[in-house]
């Protein structure tokens, strides 16, 4: 799984913000999270959950998937597997280890297959 740089993060959530032309203040109240928590992401202080990535994703109209790989939770991948990983992500019935567990056990089933040719 990629590492995670909660500072670049940060930065690529306030270049998002200011592309979208919010404010701190306007992209925290449609995300529905407190402005100095948001304040807190930007700045990379804080390393927001998975679902605080989704909501802020959809504030943003960007896919959360996005998010999720600039916070180093899902590694940039070609397309076959990106909504499944994004769907695990967005689940609120399990918590974030268990995403990280059902993640490794599809991670390691495409390794194997890959690493014996097939890929269905």
């Amino acid at each position: 799984m990629a590492s995670l740089n909660v500072s670049s993060l940060g930065e690529y959530i306030r270049e998002q913000r200011r592309t979208a032309q919010y404010s701190l203040r306007q992209l925290a109240e449609a995300a529905g999270v407190s402005n100095p928590y948001l304040s807190q992401i930007e700045r990379g202080l804080r390393k927001p959950s998975a679902e605080i990535l989704q909501q802020i994703a959809k504030a943003l109209r960007i896919s959360a998937e996005t998010l999720y790989v600039q916070a180093g939770f899902l590694e940039e991948h070609p397309a076959g597997g990106a909504d499944l990983r994004a769907a695990i992500f967005a689940d609120p019935a399990i918590s974030e280890r268990q995403k990280h567990a059902l993640l490794s056990v599809y991670e390691a089933f495409v390794a194997e297959n890959t690493n014996h040719g097939r890929t269905s």
